[in-house]
């Protein structure tokens, strides 16, 4: 690293850092989670706002070094959201959750398809059938970590709709991520490597028949969380990203499944502390960077059919989610008020689908002009969520004591304390 690039990446941060903190606090002032003020932070230091002096401010000598730091926070990231992941949710409404998620999966996904066909004339892509796929699936994510916030935020979490929500955020992200998965498969078909695949059914079976009853073994023998098992987590989850970058499956499947794999039972003092650890340095410093490096690629300067795509891919998201979750609740007999609250939920996209859009970019699936529109449907997804839920009549109750709170709750709470 020379000098220039030292000096230019330690301004570049602190810069970062800044514009973080400004665009969160105006997003909390809004009623909108901190997060929504980052990602619209990451679109301005792009070429939509300031052009070429984008680059002058964040020169291409330093955006890779910027992109490995935001690497290491997605990997980070994920690993926190297989964390999260707990069957406890699903205790008595396992069959209505499943129906949800399944159902807030299939239409979108369906429809995202049609849409992708549509598209694709437009749009050239490096792979059709991946295209299509990717489209399908970039229209079905739900952000469990934003829809955590916004139960917290009203006082929703403890009750049987935040609890359901919640349940079906968990199965939705299990979906969709395999649904992913399925469509790097396919994108990446043809590929030299692609024999590596092969290895994931051994990787998958020393994960499971190794390496979780090591964690075990590790975890029934603290007392509290120390610097050494909390490395321990950090360089497990690492080499699992890793091995599944290197089998061709991207980074984050291998970050998610470590988390995912961590024993749940008498461990939720130790996931707490690991989780409240670790989000205070990741979601302060390295998220921030990898909301800037996405915001690299967008570029509003739309034409007259920029607008019409944008607004057909926002009519397809939106409808497409909230019918599939609100025609399952109600086929349940979930009352139509409730139906619609937690269709609303759904529709929360989040970071979760800023990081499958970075994956489509990187596999050559999305161009410049469809990534900027579809990195626009994510923002307008999830900040239209708290305007909607008053105007299906809910009112904001006093969030409960932290204690009461759920691990996921805690650590946004957490962070957006930090805001303001």
């Amino acid at each position: 690293m020379t000098t220039f690039q030292a000096t230019f990446l330690l301004l570049d941060l602190a810069l970062i850092l800044l514009l973080s903190q400004i665009c969160g606090r105006i997003a909390q002032r809004l009623g909108q989670p901190a997060v929504i003020g980052e990602v619209v932070g990451g679109i301005l230091a792009g070429p939509t706002l300031l052009g070429a002096v984008s680059t002058t401010l964040f020169p291409m000598e330093v955006r890779p070094f910027l992109t490995a730091l935001a690497n290491v926070g997605v990997a980070i990231f994920m690993f926190l959201i297989g964390l999260e992941l707990n069957h406890r949710n699903l205790r008595g409404q396992g069959s209505i959750a499943a129906s949800v998620a399944i159902s807030s999966i299939l239409l979108p996904f369906s429809l995202g398809v049609c849409l992708a066909l549509f598209l694709a004339p437009r749009h050239e892509a490096e792979h059709r059938l991946g295209f299509l796929l990717f489209i399908g699936a970039a229209m079905s994510v739900t952000a469990f970590p934003v829809l955590a916030r916004i139960l917290t935020d009203r006082g929703l979490q403890r009750t049987t709709l935040g609890g359901l929500a919640l349940a079906c955020a968990a199965i939705d992200d299990v979906l969709a991520w395999s649904l992913l998965a399925v469509v790097i498969t396919v994108a990446g078909s043809g590929g030299t490597d692609q024999w590596l695949l092969l290895l994931l059914a051994p990787y998958l079976g020393v994960m499971l028949g190794i390496v979780r009853p090591l964690l075990r073994r590790r975890l029934a023998a603290a007392t509290g969380i120390t610097p050494g098992l909390l490395a321990t987590f950090f360089i497990g989850a690492l080499l699992s990203a890793a091995a599944t970058e290197w089998m061709g499956l991207h980074f984050l499947f291998g970050a998610f499944l470590f988390g995912a794999l961590i024993p749940r039972e008498g461990t939720g003092l130790l996931r707490r502390e690991i989780v409240e650890s670790t989000q205070r340095f990741n979601g302060t410093l390295l998220l921030p960077v990898f909301f800037v490096v996405a915001g690299f690629k967008v570029d509003l300067s739309l034409s007259a059919g920029g607008l019409l795509e944008l607004g057909l891919i926002l009519v397809v998201a939106i409808t497409g989610k909230f019918g599939g979750a609100f025609l399952a609740a109600r086929l349940h007999r979930l009352p139509p008020r409730q139906s619609v609250m937690l269709a609303i939920l759904m529709n929360t996209r989040g970071l979760t689908e800023l990081i499958i859009l970075m994956v489509g970019l990187q596999l050559g699936l999305l161009d410049t002009e469809l990534y900027s529109l579809m990195v626009v449907m994510a923002v307008v997804t999830t900040a239209m969520a708290g305007p909607l839920l008053r105007l299906a009549g809910l009112r904001t109750p006093v969030p409960p004591p932290a204690d009461d709170l759920p691990i996921s709750a805690r650590a946004t709470t957490d962070r957006d304390d930090r805001h303001g």
